[in-house]
């Protein structure tokens, strides 16, 4: 079950569970639309994988299923985040 962490964990932008700015990779990895689509390129910076806009958890489920609390806030270094960016954002995802 997805976690649903509150924020983004570049600009630490609140995305609560509703939120449709939620961008998500495999790992969970959690960004903003902003900074997972202009800047990071649809190139996930700790997995290299790319980003999906997050699944909204219904609200009559937050009770028995609560979203995370727990605050993910790590920026990323930008010069290292532009090599890696320009490494993959031309290959397709299911050929990275």
């Amino acid at each position: 079950m997805l976690e649903i962490r509150p924020n983004c964990e570049h600009c630490n932008k609140d995305l609560p569970y509703n939120s449709e700015e939620a961008m998500i990779c495999s790992f969970e990895c959690t960004y903003c639309k902003e900074c997972a689509l202009e800047l990071f390129e649809n190139v996930c910076p700790s997995c290299s994988g790319n980003f999906i806009q997050r699944p909204i958890r219904p609200s009559f489920h937050l009770k028995k299923y609560p979203v995370s609390k727990e605050r993910v806030f790590i920026p990323k270094n930008k010069n290292l985040t532009k090599q890696n960016t320009e490494a993959y954002k031309n290959i397709i995802p299911i050929k990275r």
